[in-house]
């Protein structure tokens, strides 16, 4: 498995805050997001393993979260979605890094060992058909999910810039299915923590709130009309959220 360093780029000065984006994204998917918190902030945007610069890098969700805390350093990080994985396994297993954590339409994983099996396969059949049709057509069905229907504009084109092996490693790798359930570890995580959800995404909706009862310091976000890409619907009322919450933390 490969320890390559992850791709970054910052902008900005002020305390550091970090970046990571969800499946089939790349950085530049926050760049309005990045824009507004550089005003008074270090930001450092990471391209995830399997992903954008970092499209030649092996990494599971701890090998990727041990990069992830090499490439930032002790600051605040934000998550999405998959990103957001990624991130609580950084302040699971490297607290001393994560000073505060924004976790975005994340889970803390799958509790059934079952549940866990069919979603691992499901992500190698995903993973098979990306090297089958290529990403191009990956991704338009990708996109197609009910999941993303709410968002305006998915970011196609940045997304097209990712590589056949670097998505589907992600999946056998970094999926959901291969994550061990973090749930029971979520009370030794003590540092401040904003738990952000779309509330027409109802399924991590309840994952929010279900995270928010086991943290010792979590404030919920529910942001109206948004969906599962909450930050990209959204940006100006998630900024309205996180900007006040990073700065009274």
């Amino acid at each position: 498995m490969s320890t390559d360093d992850l791709a970054i780029a910052r902008r900005g000065a002020g305390a550091p805050v970090v970046l990571v984006h969800g499946f089939t994204q790349t950085g530049r998917s926050w760049d309005p997001i990045a824009a507004r918190l550089a005003e008074h902030h270090e930001v450092i945007v990471v391209d995830a393993p399997g992903h954008g610069g970092s499209a030649h890098v092996r990494a599971d969700l701890t090998s990727g979260a041990g990069l992830l805390g090499r490439a930032g350093g002790r600051a605040t990080y934000i998550g999405y979605s998959m990103g957001g994985r990624l991130c609580l396994h950084l302040a699971v297993n490297r607290p001393h890094l994560v000073e505060r954590l924004v976790l975005v339409s994340a889970t803390a994983g799958l509790d059934d060992a079952g549940a866990r099996a069919s979603r691992r396969a499901s992500d190698e059949q995903l993973a098979a058909a990306i090297e089958r049709d290529g990403v191009d057509a990956f991704l338009d069905r990708w996109i197609a999910q009910p999941l993303f229907a709410t968002v305006a504009d998915p970011g196609l084109g940045d997304r097209r810039r990712n590589t056949i092996a670097g998505l589907a490693s992600s999946l056998r790798l970094a999926g959901t299915g291969t994550q061990e359930p973090l749930w029971g570890a979520l009370a030794a995580v003590t540092m401040p923590v904003l738990l952000v959800a779309g509330a027409v995404d109802a399924k991590f909706v309840a994952a929010t709130e279900r995270m928010a009862g086991l943290l010792p310091r979590a404030t919920v976000a529910i942001i109206e009309g948004a969906g599962h890409t909450v930050h990209l619907e959204q940006p100006d009322a998630f900024l309205a959220v996180v900007e006040p919450w990073l700065a009274a933390t």
